[in-house]
């Protein structure tokens, strides 16, 4: 592909970014100002500037199943951070992040004034943010984690840790899984994966110097969450992302409870 057509997707996303930077200014002076911004017009405005960064980079996305009607916690599988606008543009959404992302030059401001929530990995504020999760979900506003807790190759699946799962369970809401597939000449993506100690520049010079790819997004069938354990629910949302991905696998043993393992 030629180097001048690189330079152009390039030049699209920064001025996306631009907009994205002018839109977060607006709220941090409504914010100074002391006009607060609900978080459904956060989210609203996260979707409109997802969508705009989605449609400048080099994919062609299909959405497979129905949009849920009713606030959710979304789970689904992690490739990359590409995964991130392609969800968000479908429906307005917040996303748990690692701790990490909020000290990323622009993308971590940009996602903070998204409202999303930040979590640190082994910091033991897991019920912090559980709770800060279940009132997210409790005030209606739909939230999006990565239960892996890392980005895979897309060939396969990490186990999905039920932990924070138990926020859909307080907040009495259902679980909606959703999985996503990135696919290059009817075969799995090689180059969309943003996985060990790549970096963003170098990830998105990849990808522009290359024709577009696909994209899979199916939204699955949504898991009542009432009156069940988190480590089943892990289970159920991974088993259905499995199936979406890859077929039909054989189905492992369903985790058992504490008691039930201590009985046996």
């Amino acid at each position: 592909m030629g180097r001048l057509r690189v330079y152009a997707r390039i030049a699209r996303v920064l001025l996306v970014v631009a907009l994205g930077l002018t839109m977060a200014s607006v709220f941090g002076l409504f914010e100074r100002a002391g006009i607060a911004h609900s978080m459904v017009r956060r989210q609203r405005w996260s979707r409109f500037f997802m969508r705009r960064l989605s449609n400048a980079l080099p994919f062609r996305v299909t959405v497979h199943g129905e949009l849920p009607k009713t606030p959710m916690l979304w789970v689904s599988n992690h490739v990359s951070w590409t995964d991130i606008p392609l969800l968000g543009m479908i429906t307005p959404l917040s996303f748990l992040s690692k701790a990490e992302v909020r000290t990323w030059p622009v993308a971590g401001w940009l996602a903070a004034k998204a409202g999303s929530l930040f979590i640190r990995r082994g910091a033991g504020d897991s019920q912090l943010i559980r709770k800060q999760m279940t009132r997210h979900l409790q005030q209606a506003h739909p939230l999006l984690m990565f239960p892996e807790g890392t980005t895979t190759d897309g060939r396969s699946l990490r186990t999905f840790h039920g932990r924070l799962l138990s926020a859909a369970i307080d907040a009495e809401v259902p679980m909606q899984p959703v999985a996503i597939r990135y696919l290059r000449d009817g075969e799995i993506d090689r180059l969309a994966p943003f996985i060990g100690d790549d970096d963003l520049l170098s990830h998105l010079m990849r990808l522009f110097a290359n024709d577009q790819g696909e994209v899979e997004i199916h939204v699955l069938k949504p898991i009542a969450c009432e009156g069940r354990e988190r480590a089943a629910l892990a289970f159920e949302a991974q088993q259905a992302v499995q199936r979406a991905l890859f077929g039909e696998v054989t189905k492992p043993a369903e985790p058992q409870r504490v008691g039930e393992l201590i009985a046996a």
